[in-house]
């Protein structure tokens, strides 16, 4: 009985833990609007500036 009540509890806290993590990364996309950080790196693959070293 004391097993379940320790996994009980371990889910809880886990419910909680990720919870926090997905309203931290909704932060961090939307609310703090790095634009100009995502602009530039959504830029990379398209930047003609970097040599090749496989040709």
């Amino acid at each position: 009985m004391a097993i379940q009540h320790i996994f009980d509890d371990a889910s809880r806290v886990m419910t909680v833990v990720s919870f926090v993590c997905f309203l931290g990364i909704l932060a961090w996309t939307f609310v703090l609007r790095r634009e100009q950080d995502f602009a530039a790196t959504a830029a990379i693959p398209f930047d003609d500036d970097v040599e090749d070293d496989y040709v």
